[in-house]
């Protein structure tokens, strides 16, 4: 090496000792520009970096839990999906309201509950109210309440469309209702007491006994024709077609006593 590139090696050396000199000067005095402020700044950060930490902590643990949740999730529902189903069927023969089981003698008077039907029996020719209740035929036990004997949804569709017609299940269950309404005031009519009665009920009372002794009525719930006023089953288009649906299924028979058209409850077979 000669004496000239011994010489330039030496000066890029000295500036490039310079050079670096230079920006060690430059980062002392950035670092002595804010010292209190540089310090408050990083303990922030490590306290934001700690409390991010534990966050991700919790994260990570009701990630878990949620995990080990999901299956006993999944049984859970099973169950429940069964359990609809199950009540989906029931509610196919379940009518929209279901009867009172008390009615009134009439509207000015209190509401009775039905007493015990003593076991003596009805005199067939006797049509004077006495004073003690009169018990219905065939009856030893206190009397039954009226059946509710629904139809289901098999039954209705079974029936041919003529029949049928627009019937819904809720509106033949909702007059099966109706019906047994109907006999429940009936049969209060004519085991009530005389003083219970008024004189139009009284009237209405000795009819109703005279027709609950003939052979196709006794010891049976029913109603009239003339007690047909709703709010489910009337005498219209629709009333006459329930009926008529109702006959052919067996929930009610039909015959005439007198001047009077008697519709008879009928018990499930």
């Amino acid at each position: 090496m000669d004496v000239k590139q011994a010489g330039t090696s030496l000066d890029s050396l000295v500036s490039s000792f310079n050079t670096r000199i230079a920006e060690l000067q430059e980062l002392v005095i950035a670092r002595n520009m804010y010292p209190a402020s540089s310090i408050t700044d990083l303990s922030a950060v490590d306290s934001t970096l700690k409390a991010m930490e534990l966050q991700v902590q919790q994260i990570k643990e009701r990630l878990r839990e949620e995990t080990e949740a999901i299956p006993k999730a999944k049984k859970l529902i099973e169950s429940s999906l069964r359990q609809q189903k199950k009540l989906q069927s029931m509610s196919a023969y379940v009518p929209s309201h279901l009867p009172e089981r008390v009615t009134t003698i009439n509207q000015n008077t209190s509401r009775c509950v039905l007493p015990e039907i003593p076991k003596q029996d009805l005199a067939i020719g006797s049509l004077k109210i006495e004073e003690e209740p009169a018990p219905l035929p065939k009856e030893k036990k206190g009397r039954a309440s009226p059946p509710l004997w629904y139809i289901t949804a098999d039954e209705l569709d079974s029936l041919s469309s003529y029949m049928k017609g627009r019937l819904t299940l809720d509106k033949v269950n909702a007059a099966i209702n109706d019906m047994a309404t109907y006999a429940e005031a009936n049969a209060q009519l004519i085991i009530a007491p005389r003083k219970k009665l008024t004189e139009n009920n009284m009237d209405k009372a000795l009819e109703l006994r005279e027709i609950a002794t003939t052979e196709t009525v006794k010891g049976k719930h029913f109603f009239l024709e003339t007690d047909i006023k709703g709010p489910a089953l009337k005498l219209d288009n629709t009333g006459k077609a329930i009926l008529t649906v109702l006959r052919h299924l067996g929930r009610v028979s039909e015959s005439r006593v007198g001047r009077h058209r008697v519709f008879v409850l009928l018990n499930p077979q």
